[in-house]
């Protein structure tokens, strides 16, 4: 099989690309310890009563810093309502009594999936009152439509 000239050229540049960037990648990856976010907290499915989720809300950890603990199952969140004040950073620590469950707060980048026995954290900071809606975006049976909670952040 015989190649033209560019053609060789265009190969060569093409797999040293690859190299250099599966390279990058590999050292990235290895040597400077990148993870995917994940904080490895679990916590047993079953006996939620006996954890922290025994009594799910919101508490206020210092100023402008609250805690949310919430416990997503079928077809609602517990609570079903958070309020906290415009300008308080939330985190949010969100498991699953029973099946695989997603946390989302339409137009924030706030999205989460919630997995029994797995603990899943994120923090938002709300800047501007009102109410925000949080909906499930994992199937997660016949009443998932119905599957939702709000955050009232108030002046």
């Amino acid at each position: 099989m015989h190649l033209h000239k560019y053609e060789k050229i265009w190969m060569t540049f093409g797999i040293g690309s690859l190299v250099l960037f599966l390279a990058v990648l590999g050292v990235s990856a290895f040597a400077f310890g990148a993870q995917p976010p994940s904080h490895m907290h679990s916590v047993d499915s079953q006996n939620l009563e006996e954890s922290v989720f025994s009594a799910p809300g919101v508490e206020q950890i210092d100023e402008t810093t609250y805690r949310a603990r919430l416990v997503a199952m079928a077809f609602g969140y517990d609570p079903g309502t958070i309020e906290v004040p415009v300008g308080s950073t939330v985190i949010f620590e969100i498991t699953s009594s029973d099946v695989v469950h997603s946390f989302a707060i339409p137009g924030t980048n706030v999205n989460l999936m919630v997995t029994p026995g797995h603990v899943n954290m994120t923090e938002h900071t709300f800047t501007e009152p009102g109410e925000y809606l949080v909906l499930c975006n994992e199937y997660c049976g016949t009443g998932h439509q119905h599957m939702q909670m709000k955050i009232e952040v108030t002046p």
